[in-house]
């Protein structure tokens, strides 16, 4: 990279070029034993509280809830207490960190990777659900970063070869006075060209017209004043283009690449239609900055990093590797692409985001080199249900409330519901949801609820309204066809009828639906088959044919002679994914097989294995939630399932819940007809019992897990 310009420097550069441009020694990354203490972030410089692995543990780190003097902490009832035992009025009552390190909440190890990524100068890839904090964890290591490392960029015209402009680096704030100083130096050159040109103008015109011919002496005024703003360009390619400006930084650059084109990621160079006939833009003039530099000692953030074109990854790959890129134009039809400057500083540490498909179109080369200098982390969806995270999360309410800015503060019994919805969100017991983006959406608006009714706090009044309100589309949908089909009677809930059942579904992650499923048997034509019809995916195809098996086992029908014929009701365009109906379509198969009528008050979810056992599914709160909004009395759910039940209130009078292990609990409840039902029954249970006594215990150990939704 080189330092030297076209043009004798001014004396204010001179003095400006005694200090230090680059510091190369800084562009590495440090050892573990060589990094400095980050005053910058507001960390402790007592060696006595830091730790071997920086400045603050990631067990400090927010680990504790401040409020205003005077305002306890009741641990005695802390485990029972919404609140954790915060003995507060309002959120108003909480103090907000003021780093966003601090305001983490939850995902305690992606935390503590980003703290030690920050002293080590490590990239690093987060995977998880939307809303769950990647983009606040980057921006939170931007402030942990040391500031005193950033760079001005410079990209000077080259005199030798105008398509490769010289890029020179200054510290922090040099560059606008550099640029300052060759400009007036400019200035000073064109003001002193110009009046020597108006004078010469000036003479040639006079002897024109008093010595003639006056036609003449136009023509010669007009190839001086030609000349002369040829000389004025010259002059101008002196004057330095400001690439990257980081004087009015405070802290680490970041740059929220998500989305970004080629251009906007890599840096481009501006086309220019004038470029022919000396009228064009010189071309470091037309050089822009990439987000690559515009982060050099600073964080990358790149969401969903698998959207980026595979060879816009392979250049940065290149980038981060190098720790510094050329800037080209983007286009190869613009004029831009001719030039290419001089390498350019990129020394940034990447955060790389996205979903778990994230890593399916993500260049390989790319996630090895994230692997082999930096680390991985998975975003956690939910934490454990503790006082401690409660008390975290009446702080949330608080950061949220100070964030916007505009809200009135919560009441602590407004609190309490959040804290509840955050517990039903997590669809498993004993836990708390970690998707804030949507929880804080219903922050906001049930404080617009109130700042409308313009009261003093937002009351739990309010957050129930802004559930209500804050409705997903897949919920509302689901709350329409409910309605649609109880008008159009395509919903049961009454009377017994055979070879059908109302099974349940999810739609979206957090609203549940009634499916009724139908089974018919007819002679076969040829060779006994089983044919399923409503959109059905891959893993619904699956489950199918693992409830066949089980027909094939206990029935005494010959199966080869019929033929089972299933139909999804109204399962609409997206069809049916998962395997959640499983026990809903064996109920339904072997109704029709033995003539037995089915109770239509009851719904069911569940998956069944080859051997009957009936398995755990998600969703289950949301499941239970849409039988008891279509009418339903009863509801039959996996055993292992009983644990993620957190219905709201209202629903809890409406309708019974009830747990079953294996396929003869299901049709003990949902048949009807006593004399045939029991016999069907016992049948089942003397044929199968060894193999369900063995379900049972591999059920039990799967109660433990998280199931994912169905």
């Amino acid at each position: 990279m080189s330092d030297d310009t076209n043009v004798d420097d001014s004396p204010e550069e001179e003095r400006l070029r005694d200090q230090p441009e680059r510091r190369d020694d800084q562009s590495a990354s440090p050892s573990n034993d060589e990094d400095p203490p980050n005053e910058s972030a507001g960390a402790s410089t007592d060696p006595e509280e830091e730790t071997d692995d920086g400045p603050e543990t990631v067990d400090d780190l927010g680990s504790s809830v401040d409020v205003d003097p005077g305002v306890e902490i009741d641990e005695e009832n802390a485990e029972d207490d919404l609140l954790g035992g915060l003995q507060i009025d309002t959120t108003e009552d909480i103090e907000v960190p003021d780093r966003l390190v601090d305001q983490v909440i939850g995902q305690a190890e992606a935390r503590d990777i980003i703290i030690k990524a920050a002293r080590q100068r490590r990239h690093v890839m987060m995977i998880g659900s939307p809303g769950t904090g990647k983009s606040m964890l980057a921006k939170a290591m931007s402030q942990l970063l040391p500031e005193e490392d950033l760079q001005d960029v410079l990209v000077y015209h080259n005199p030798g070869d105008d398509n490769e402009p010289r890029i020179r680096t200054v510290p922090a704030g040099k560059g606008e006075q550099i640029v300052e100083a060759h400009r007036e130096e400019a200035n000073k050159r064109n003001r002193v060209r110009s009046i020597l040109m108006w004078i010469i103008i000036a003479a040639i015109l006079v002897y024109a017209i008093i010595v003639g011919p006056l036609l003449l002496g136009i023509f010669a005024a007009g190839i001086i004043w030609f000349i002369f703003r040829q000389m004025k360009q010259g002059t101008d390619t002196i004057v330095p283009n400001l690439l990257v400006d980081n004087s009015d930084q405070r802290q680490a650059p970041f740059e929220d690449a998500t989305g970004a084109h080629a251009g906007a990621l890599l840096g481009d160079v501006r086309h220019d239609p004038f470029q022919s006939g000396g009228m064009g833009t010189p071309s470091h003039e037309r050089v822009e900055p990439g987000s690559i530099h515009k982060s050099n000692k600073g964080v990358l953030f790149l969401d969903e990093i698998n959207t980026l074109d595979i060879r816009t990854q392979q250049k940065l790959m290149t980038a981060i590797q190098e720790g510094e890129f050329s800037i080209t134009g983007q286009s190869e039809r613009s004029s831009g692409a001719m030039v290419q400057t001089e390498p350019v500083p990129c020394d940034f540490v990447m955060i790389a985001a996205g979903n778990l498909d994230a890593m399916e179109n993500m260049h390989p080369a790319l996630r090895n080199r994230v692997k082999g200098y930096g680390y991985e982390v998975y975003m956690e969806d939910t934490i454990e249900d503790t006082p401690e995270m409660r008390r975290k999360y009446a702080r949330f309410v608080a950061q949220e409330v100070e964030r916007d800015g505009r809200l009135p503060h919560f009441a602590a019994d407004a609190v309490e519901e959040l804290i509840l919805e955050a517990k039903r969100r997590s669809g498993r017991k004993n836990h708390l949801t970690l998707h804030f983006r949507s929880l804080g959406g219903m922050v906001r608006v049930a404080g617009d609820i109130a700042r409308a009714e313009d009261r003093e706090y937002t009351t739990r009044e309010d957050v129930l309204q802004a559930k209500q309100r804050s409705r997903s589309i897949e919920q509302q949908l689901a709350d329409d066809y409910i309605e649609r089909r109880k008008d159009y009677e395509l919903q049961v809930t009454e009377n017994a009828v055979e070879g059908r059942v109302n099974g349940l579904a999810v739609m979206g992650e957090d609203s549940g639906i009634m499916l009724p499923v139908m089974a018919e048997i007819a002679p076969t034509q040829g060779g006994g088959k089983v044919i399923a019809t409503g959109q059905l995916k891959e893993m619904a195809e699956e489950s199918v044919q693992n409830v066949s098996a089980i027909i094939k086992k206990f029935s005494d029908v010959d199966l080869s002679e019929k033929d089972i014929h299933i139909q999804f009701v109204q399962a609409g365009q997206q069809g049916v994914d998962g395997d959640s109906a499983s026990i809903t379509v064996a109920a339904a198969v072997i109704s029709a097989l033995e003539d037995i009528p089915i109770d239509q008050s009851v719904a069911m979810t569940g998956s069944l294995s080859v051997r009957g056992d009936v398995l755990p599914v998600g969703g289950v709160t949301h499941k239970i939630e849409a039988a008891a909004k279509a009418g339903c009395n009863t509801v039959i759910i996996p055993e292992a399932n009983e644990q993620d039940v957190m219905i709201e209130d209202e629903y809890e009078e409406m309708i019974e819940i009830i747990p079953c292990s294996n396929i003869s609990e299901v049709l003990d409840v949902a048949l009807m007809g006593e004399p045939k039902k029991d016999s069907l029954v016992d049948r089942l249970r003397s044929i199968t019992d060894t193999a369900f006594e063995q379900g049972q215990n591999t059920v039990g150990s799967a109660s433990g897990s998280s199931p994912s939704p169905q």
